[in-house]
């Protein structure tokens, strides 16, 4: 190892990565390592990528069912949909023409807040945190919600966390995530939110959301709040990435949500950019 090598080592300080130089260039990796695996020698498929991103967050390997856990919550939360605001951002960014990176940042900023957002499954375990599964904790807390400090950048939260404010009732889908996790070993958590749904949305006055059972989910798999809005906001990226390259192809005048749709009095003609 070079006198530069171990300067390096010395300065970049971390648990999750390390790299051995090329011979010929101290700037190129001849071997990557994540927590002690070398990449493309003992993961390079052997591994999914769900397995890759566990390692990655906990610097060990995950069980089966933890795999299982998180690929279930992973498929649901992949694409929430047109109608969802994030991805309305996305498709926006691409129908306006933006950059593909500004369609990504439109997705995260405004996927990153307290209403269905990654800020609402960061408060809906700091409220796990606190209950567990103590039922009679969490009816004390849905009356009588904390005021965690939020620094200047996030307001109060106006419902409580894991709830839809403007829902009507459970979606399926929601039931449907629900049922799957709980079904899997060792996610006693969910088993015991899907046992006391009911009771816990008579509480809210609000229907139990995809965020509240993200929050639930990551706190059985013994992730961090911080870890988990992370990951919620990761997790559900590919849907907006998908939607706005699709709208992006099919332009402004095939863009949906318009009702009747739009009437054009002064048609440029069509576009000469190549």
């Amino acid at each position: 190892m070079s006198s530069q090598d171990k300067k390096d080592r010395e300065q970049i300080t971390t648990k999750i990565w390390r790299e051995e130089a090329e011979p010929d260039n101290p700037f190129a990796a001849t071997a990557s390592y994540c927590a002690g695996y070398d990449v493309y020698g003992d993961l390079l498929g052997k591994v999914s990528f769900i397995e890759y991103l566990w390692l990655l967050f906990k610097l060990d390997p995950p069980s089966k069912a933890q795999v299982r856990t998180l690929e279930g919550l992973a498929v649901a939360l992949a694409n929430p949909g047109p109608r969802d605001t994030s991805v309305r951002g996305a498709m926006n960014a691409g129908v306006g023409g933006s950059t593909h990176a500004a369609a990504l940042i439109a997705s995260i900023s405004i996927g990153a807040g307290n209403l269905g957002g990654a800020r609402e499954v960061f408060t809906a375990m700091q409220y796990w945190q606190q209950c567990g599964t103590d039922i009679d904790s969490w009816i004390n807390i849905i009356k009588n919600p904390p005021l965690y400090d939020t620094g200047d950048v996030w307001p109060e939260m106006e419902h409580t966390p894991g709830f839809d404010p403007n829902g009507a009732s459970c979606p399926k889908p929601v039931r449907q995530l629900l049922n799957h996790l709980a079904n899997i070993e060792h996610n006693d958590e969910l088993i015991w939110l899907q046992s006391n749904r009911l009771l816990l949305e008579q509480q809210a006055q609000s229907p139990l959301s995809f965020s509240g059972i993200a929050a639930a989910t990551f706190f059985t798999l013994d992730f961090k709040p911080e870890e988990a809005e992370m990951l919620f906001l990761l997790l559900r990226l590919p849907g907006a990435a998908a939607h706005a390259l699709e709208q992006e192809r099919m332009g402004w005048n095939r863009y949906p949500f318009f009702g009747a749709g739009l009437t054009l009095t002064d048609d440029p003609g069509p576009s000469t950019k190549k």
